[in-house]
């Protein structure tokens, strides 16, 4: 199985730790464009503030996130379960999983990167500021450098089982599902529903995703795509699926909360 989440734009830098190594990341394939990316967000991050606190979306008032940036290649890393702490990643909760859930987790989920493009969740990163609809100097929008690159990642890791995507909007676009892979995967949306209508709540949202994801770490891997909403509403979710409305579209599973 193979389960896609977000990164969390908060981050927790780490204390300690080795200096980044691109080399030593999962997903090898992805290191050239690791390097063109990284480098060119050193180079505007150590630039003038002004026009990189603009280009990254920062106010003057984090211009520590910007400093760990242009430091990039020389601060601490930490697994990426730990330097992702958004909504989603506090939900998941990955210090009190089981140590088979770790496990699970560490084979199981890639997490999408406007720096790194995919990253399993053991691998060290250092805590960086880079959204997925960015536009670099020299280097142009992230979603036209990553597209090819993630895209054959997901082809090349996904061979067999299901894909569980997971990802915002702006992720998806750095590495849509390929066309190949789309009937074994499915996205998930989390709907609020009130008084018979249904709406999209951000946190809620990320939170819903982020249990549910702990919940499918302890339960036998789906073999198909009905397997995966039995296995969410058998954890307690109530759940919604639908095939795919043509070729080479994935499924969709909406997961109906009532509650905030």
């Amino acid at each position: 199985m193979l389960i896609l989440l977000p990164p969390s734009e908060g981050k927790t830098p780490a204390a300690r730790g080795r200096s980044l190594a691109l080399d030593a990341l999962s997903f090898a394939d992805l290191t050239p464009t690791r390097q063109v990316i990284a480098d060119a967000l050193v180079r505007l991050a150590g630039g003038p503030a002004a026009k990189a606190r603009a280009a990254l979306g920062i106010s003057a008032k984090q211009i520590d996130e910007l400093q760990r940036d242009a430091d990039l290649w020389n601060i601490p890393t930490a697994p990426a379960s730990a330097v992702y702490t958004g909504v989603l990643y506090d939900a998941l909760d990955f210090p009190t999983l089981s140590a088979a859930a770790r496990r699970r987790a560490a084979s199981d989920i890639a997490i999408a990167s406007a720096l790194f493009g995919l990253l399993r969740v053991t691998d060290h990163i250092p805590a960086y500021r880079l959204s997925a609809d960015t536009t670099l100097p020299r280097v142009g929008r992230l979603a036209a450098n990553w597209r090819e690159p993630v895209q054959h990642e997901l082809a090349t890791t996904a061979k067999r089982g299901v894909i569980l995507d997971l990802r915002s909007s702006s992720y998806v676009g750095l590495g849509p599902i390929p066309a190949t892979l789309a009937d074994r995967t499915a996205v998930a949306r989390v709907l609020h529903e009130k008084a018979g209508k249904r709406s999209v709540v951000s946190h809620h949202n990320k939170a819903t995703k982020g249990r549910l994801v702990r919940s499918l770490l302890t339960e036998p891997r789906p073999r198909s795509i009905p397997d995966l909403a039995g296995a969410l509403g058998s954890a307690g979710y109530r759940v919604e699926l639908a095939p795919p409305t043509k070729d080479g579209l994935p499924w969709t599973i909406d997961v109906i909360v009532t509650e905030i």
